[in-house]
């Protein structure tokens, strides 16, 4: 791989930029001072530092975000703030983007990541990955919510859902809810309970595939995965299996 290329990945710089820090003798490949940025070298062998610096490259970046309302799942938007608009500069060079999306008024974990690969597989709707909201329900949830909902809801559109796994919490006026779905329609939780007559009034992703939201996150606030969180999130693709 080119060296600028590397480097510029890293964020440190244009190509103009990377050719004044040669200039300068301020980058060393191996402890030998480079003077052409368009050298290739392999990142995962060789030993690069800028200005002392030991440069640790990665390709891929992967974070845990614990999504807050008024924040889109996108990664441009004119007239609202976006998940991308929440992370430190350091992080933009990578161009990441949202693994799927939460409502603008839903909260939880939201993956983002520049790793095209990994994310068209687990939103492929082929594979029936896991997702599992906690929410608060207008309406008494009962037994034969449940029931309907393993059974799987026809929404407003006709579409019938797979079979869900509903969990009571607490039943009542306002309803407190543990629901786990296997694909991701438009809207899907909040249609499935408006067919039961019922409206949910907070809702909060916690869990996707084996991957669990870290409570320790407050609404904003992320992290980098875990090579063990990497690994259960990419596991979640062979545990499913395909149509």
């Amino acid at each position: 791989m080119r060296l600028d290329k590397i480097l510029g990945n890293m964020g440190y710089g244009s190509r103009k930029d990377l050719k004044k820090y040669m200039k300068y003798g301020i980058v060393k490949v191996d402890g030998e001072v480079v003077k052409k940025s368009s050298i290739h070298v392999d990142p995962d062998e060789s030993i690069i530092e800028v200005n002392g610096e030991r440069v640790e490259y990665k390709e891929y970046i992967y974070i845990l975000m614990n999504k807050p309302v008024d924040v889109i799942s996108a990664t441009y938007d004119r007239n609202h703030s976006t998940v991308i608009d929440l992370l430190e500069e350091k992080y933009l060079p990578f161009e990441p983007f949202p693994m799927g999306r939460l409502d603008i008024d839903t909260e939880g974990l939201l993956i983002l990541t520049n790793d095209g690969k990994l994310s068209h597989e687990i939103l492929s709707p082929k594979k029936h990955i896991p997702k599992t909201y906690y929410a608060h329900i207008d309406g008494e949830v009962n037994d034969g919510d449940i029931a309907a909902f393993r059974k799987g809801i026809v929404l407003d559109d006709g579409y019938e859902t797979l079979a869900s796994d509903l969990i009571i919490i607490e039943s009542g006026d306002i309803s407190k809810i543990q629901l786990t779905i296997y694909e991701g329609k438009f809207h899907q939780v909040k249609r499935m309970f408006e067919t039961r007559g019922k409206k949910v009034i907070y809702l909060k992703r916690i869990a996707m595939g084996d991957l669990k939201l870290d409570e320790n996150l407050e609404l904003g606030e992320y992290r980098e995965l875990t090579n063990e969180e990497l690994e259960l999130l990419k596991g979640s693709t062979s545990n499913c299996k395909d149509d």
